[in-house]
């Protein structure tokens, strides 16, 4: 057996701890070990065109990331923040039961990517919140309930997400569904399994959004002046 092939994980293993560019490093690698195993120049370069192509969506995504880092260095989160304070009237429940119509909407679509925790709630859905919690600043937030601000904004995407996808007639497991009673003879078109899924998600929606003015509600008790809170008592 040729064991040379293996010296791509010592390139890794040495580029990693030297601290190189990780891409340069993974780049190396597969040099380095497709040389080894007596792969032609040719063929690798052939093999890294065709790796390219069969990945080009996934590194669309990944070229996203830098784009955004970009945008929040240059202050995107500040500028979402002064733009909802800007709406007096909007609050967190608002905003957020807003975000999760769309998220599902745009789900039942197949647009699942258009949105996301890189893409949207990191750089605009979770400061929108926290400025919309904060009602411009007149109550600044704790570490703490801002984590939880946070939270939910990330939830909020999850399920808007999860439960929408799950109507898309080309989604996965919705194809996965079909191929399962096909093989048990019983033949499934995917509309009506995906239908099958629209009350769930129905659901879903109602129930998060309770969960969502359920927690706006123990927000804005917890910042209740103790004076008020005495005279409401009384």
């Amino acid at each position: 057996m040729n064991y040379w092939p293996l010296i791509g994980i010592a390139v890794v293993v040495a580029g990693f701890a030297l601290k190189r560019n990780p891409v340069l490093v993974v780049v190396a690698a597969g040099v380095a070990s497709a040389l080894a195993a007596g792969m032609s120049i040719g063929d690798l370069l052939a093999l890294l065109g065709n790796s390219f192509v069969s990945n080009r969506a996934l590194l669309l995504f990944v070229l996203t990331l830098p784009v955004i880092g970009l945008l929040e260095r240059y202050g995107l989160r500040e500028h979402a923040q002064a733009w909802i304070t800007s709406f007096r009237n909007l609050s967190l429940a608002r905003l957020l039961i807003a975000y999760l119509g769309a998220r599902q909407v745009l789900s039942m679509f197949g647009l699942i990517d258009l949105a996301g925790h890189a893409q949207t709630v990191r750089p605009l859905v979770a400061p929108m919140s926290e400025a919309a919690a904060e009602h411009g600043g007149a109550r600044p937030l704790p570490d703490a309930e801002r984590a939880r601000v946070r939270a939910l904004a990330a939830a909020t995407d999850n399920i808007g997400r999860f439960f929408g996808e799950d109507v898309f007639l080309a989604f996965g497991a919705v194809l996965l569904i079909q191929g399962f009673y096909e093989r048990n003879g019983i033949h499934m078109e995917p509309l009506a399994i995906a239908l099958w899924a629209l009350p769930t998600a129905i659901c879903a929606f109602v129930i998060h959004a309770i969960r969502i003015c359920w927690f706006q509600r123990t927000l804005e008790r917890a910042h209740v002046p103790t004076t008020e809170a005495g005279d409401v008592a009384a």
